[in-house]
């Protein structure tokens, strides 16, 4: 048999090696021989502005006062935010502030508390 690795897709082993990919002939998914380890070094890591590491479901603190965009309201520092939740883009947390409502944070202007 050959030394070939199966398709992480559909687990098959007629897997064929084209130049430096790997090919699937029946779901024709393509990888490179290192995409496994690429796809463990992708893992998000988000950390707040003392460099804590942060996680679903922490509790932060807002360091500096942050306009509310479209409006005249402000989220004061040392406002609370309970149960953060960490999503990928510019803004990496969603949340919740009481009296505002739902908005998206920056987690360079939190502490984790």
């Amino acid at each position: 048999m050959s030394d070939l690795p199966k398709c992480p897709q559909c687990g098959s082993e007629y897997t064929y090696e084209d130049r430096d990919m790997f090919v699937c002939p029946e779901c024709g998914h393509e990888w490179t021989a290192n995409a496994p380890a690429q796809e463990a070094e992708e893992e998000r890591v988000i950390r707040d502005a003392n460099g804590n590491l942060l996680a679903d479901g922490d509790s932060v603190t807002v360091i500096k006062d942050l306009k509310v965009k479209g409006s005249s309201l402000v989220v004061k520092v040392g406002t609370k935010v309970r149960n953060i939740r960490l999503v990928d883009g510019d803004h990496d947390i969603d949340c919740k502030i009481d009296g505002i409502g739902a908005m998206k944070l920056k987690s360079e202007f939190v502490k984790k508390s």
